[in-house]
């Protein structure tokens, strides 16, 4: 970020005012026009906010091991080291906001506000960090996290005056953590939660994970309020963070087709206290995964036995693969379960190509309340889990080279790949060339993660409701060029 106090002329373009103020003068006005400081700004506009470091930086500085809540850290040779963090998509999506072309310094030209506190790295140290207490959360670290989010709204209603002018409804929050914004404060529930835990409460209406620090069913109504995890109406699932890998884009794993799939259904997980090293919390996974495992295990559990309805061409197992990647590649549907809250199976699925298949009632996943989830994925409810392998063996092959298709067409929103190039660049202009990570993903030009947040972004811009009551002087609707396009389009249509 540029000092408030250089020359404007030192300032990238995308990074100035769309308007300046200058004293009206003769002078003044040709500098104005040689300085080329009214820029066509990409709308929707984004104001980061400046946090002090006890909400980002301080967290990041003092984590208790290097790997956590990061999408990277750097060798002793600064050669870039990616984590297999599914956290990191916080950071990912933190810097790439920071970098963006749609970020504004002027919060009075803003469309959106983000506000950026690292609950993934609050939650990860919250046991025994010093200066983390929980004397004061009964243990829980949902309760501690929520105060941090309580504590940043405080600072940014009493420092910033663009909470009250929306009560908070163009802000965006980040929850990266197992339960998402479950465990947000009431203060702050007008605005857009960014999760990879979409729970609307309208079957699992409880804290559902394992871990008894992250449970936010104790926590009161006084600080939580009364309101679901997730709220499709306003709020986004996104992605989870995965490694970049040369060798799946170079292999091109997600282009496989249904020939080279000869496994029907694959899942590799934990599935329970049933087999060795399972978790042993009967309600991890809400207790999806180990009813999967009682129809159609294929390795025995700790009793030896076999599923109920085990299959050759149906892998239910805990055991490590010696090639994940290959194994989602080489099947046609792919299992999408909950952990603890949730887990990075929808990524796994779709960067391998493979067919999706979610249970999980009442559960959002990456942008299912903006993409049409039935042309790629099944979604299968929780009572029909013994009828599972069944109801996919009733599709024909036409209906699965249509979703296996639709796959191939969005799996690039599933990857952060904007937040890589800029690594990317980095490296470059640190050490002179760029890995083999780099290089492939140089190559992708499908919209990825990042841009799919902002094109949502775009559209809420013009169609939450509440926009057109709170800001009078700013365009409500569809933009004339997309009104124009369907016009033109569909103008033999009855509309």
């Amino acid at each position: 970020m540029p000092s408030v106090i250089s020359s404007i002329k030192e300032w990238p373009s995308w990074l100035r005012p769309a308007r300046i103020h200058i004293a009206d003068d003769t002078h003044a006005n040709e500098k104005m026009i040689n300085l080329n400081a009214v820029v066509a700004k990409k709308r929707p506009l984004v104001y980061v906010y400046d946090l002090p470091p006890e909400f980002n930086s301080l967290l990041l500085e003092g984590r208790h091991y290097k790997l956590e809540c990061v999408n990277r850290i750097y060798d002793d040779n600064n050669i870039t080291v990616w984590t297999d963090q599914l956290y990191g998509a916080q950071i990912a999506l933190y810097e790439s906001l920071l970098a963006s072309p749609h970020r504004t310094l002027n919060g009075e030209e803003a469309d959106f506000f983000f506000v950026p506190v690292l609950d993934s790295c609050i939650i990860t140290r919250a046991d025994d960090a010093p200066h983390l207490s929980m004397q004061e959360h009964m243990g829980l670290r949902s309760s501690l996290t929520l105060e941090y989010y309580k504590n940043t709204y405080t600072h940014i209603v009493e420092q910033y005056p663009y909470w009250s002018h929306s009560s908070g409804r163009d802000h965006i929050w980040s929850f990266s953590w197992d339960e998402g914004a479950c465990y947000a404060p009431k203060e702050i529930w007008n605005s857009m939660m960014l999760v990879h835990w979409g729970n609307t409460n309208t079957k699992h209406n409880h804290s559902t994970t394992a871990y008894w620090a992250d449970n936010w069913d104790k926590i009161s109504s006084d600080r939580r309020g009364i309101h679901p995890c997730f709220d499709p109406d306003k709020d986004l699932v996104l992605p989870a963070w995965k490694v970049p890998d040369a060798y799946v884009l170079t292999s091109k794993l997600w282009a496989r087709s249904h020939e080279k799939r000869k496994t029907l259904f694959y899942f590799n997980g934990n599935l329970g206290p049933a087999y060795p090293h399972g978790r042993p919390e009967d309600t991890y996974s809400m207790g999806i995964r180990q009813k999967l495992a009682e129809e159609f295990g294929s390795s025995p559990n700790k009793d030896g036995k076999l599923g109920k309805q085990h299959a050759k061409d149906v892998i239910v197992t805990p055991e490590r693969s010696e090639d994940y990647h290959m194994d989602l590649a080489s099947s046609v549907f792919c299992g999408v379960f909950p952990g603890d809250g949730w887990s990075g199976r929808m990524e796994d699925s779709i960067l391998q190509g493979c067919i999706p298949v979610v249970i999980q009632d009442g559960i959002f996943l990456p942008y299912e309340n903006v993409l049409n989830y039935d042309s790629f994925a099944v979604r299968i409810p929780e009572a029909e889990i013994p009828n599972l392998i069944k109801t996919l063996r009733g599709f024909n092959d036409t209906e699965i080279e249509f979703k296996l298709a639709n796959v191939q067409k969005i799996w690039q929103r599933f990857l952060y790949r904007d937040s890589v190039l800029l690594e990317a660049e980095r490296q470059k202009t640190a050490i002179g060339h760029v890995d083999d990570w780099a290089v492939e993903f140089l190559k992708l030009t499908e919209d990825d993660a990042f841009a799919t947040l902002i094109q949502i972004l775009h559209y809420k811009l013009h169609n939450d409701r509440w926009r057109k009551q709170v800001r009078h002087n700013k365009q409500f609707g569809l933009p004339h060029q997309c009104l124009s396009f369907i016009l033109s389009g569909f103008q033999d249509v009855e509309l």
